[in-house]
């Protein structure tokens, strides 16, 4: 025969049951929503200004989607988490972290890659100076260092302020801290920031000074 204590739950046990309780039916619905969820959709994205229309799993990267369905592989895949800067690329004149979105968002944008920046042909300012200043070692950051410099420069001129901007009200200039600071995200492991300063001095077309 039991005694009164026999059939006593615990607190724990009483706690595990409630939130199983809880959470089945949400996971059954979860799980029946995902079945029936598309996994690829049609997209087209205009790509160093041509439309590709590619037919993509809805969770590829922009990155991969460049990499893997379009070869476009001049835009590196390092960290794919967004702390290396090698996958960027510009959307709409901005430069993104391609590993940081996804392909289905952009149809319609105006997507360039280091090979629509310029070719070796035909370099864009900025890909000329990189190779007179020898802005790179192993090369394998240079396409994100590039396409963020292009953009960067614009960001200045168009008196967007970073973390050491001194007086907001006062037009904005590429001195040698600002530029530091704006391209801290495309990170170089072979050690080339000062050569890649100094190509991107020399595309803004005046040395300025610290402030």
């Amino acid at each position: 025969m039991q005694g009164p204590g026999d059939c006593e739950l615990s607190r724990r046990d009483l706690m595990k049951l409630g939130a199983a309780a809880t959470a089945a039916p949400l996971l059954a619905r979860a799980q029946g929503a995902g079945a029936d969820a598309p996994t690829e959709a049609a997209v087209t994205l205009n790509v160093n200004g041509k439309d590709q229309a590619l037919k993509l799993d809805t969770r590829t990267t922009l990155l991969d989607a460049l990499r893997e369905h379009l070869q476009l592989t001049g835009t590196k895949k390092g960290c794919d988490h967004g702390q290396c800067g090698a996958c960027t690329v510009l959307v709409n004149g901005r430069r993104i972290n391609s590993c940081l979105t996804l392909a289905v968002m952009h149809p319609g944008d105006r997507i360039t890659t280091i090979e629509g920046l310029g070719t070796p042909k035909k370099m864009h300012p900025m890909q000329a100076a990189f190779v007179a200043r020898d802005g790179f070692q192993c090369g394998y950051c240079t396409p994100g260092q590039i396409c963020s410099a292009v953009a960067m420069l614009q960001e200045i001129k168009s008196n967007v302020p970073s973390h050491v901007t001194v007086d907001l009200t006062a037009p904005m200039r590429a001195t040698e801290q600002e530029i530091r600071e704006r391209m801290s995200g495309n990170i170089c492991r072979c050690g080339a920031y000062s050569n890649i300063v100094e190509a991107i001095v020399d595309v803004n077309g005046i040395k300025e000074t610290s402030a």
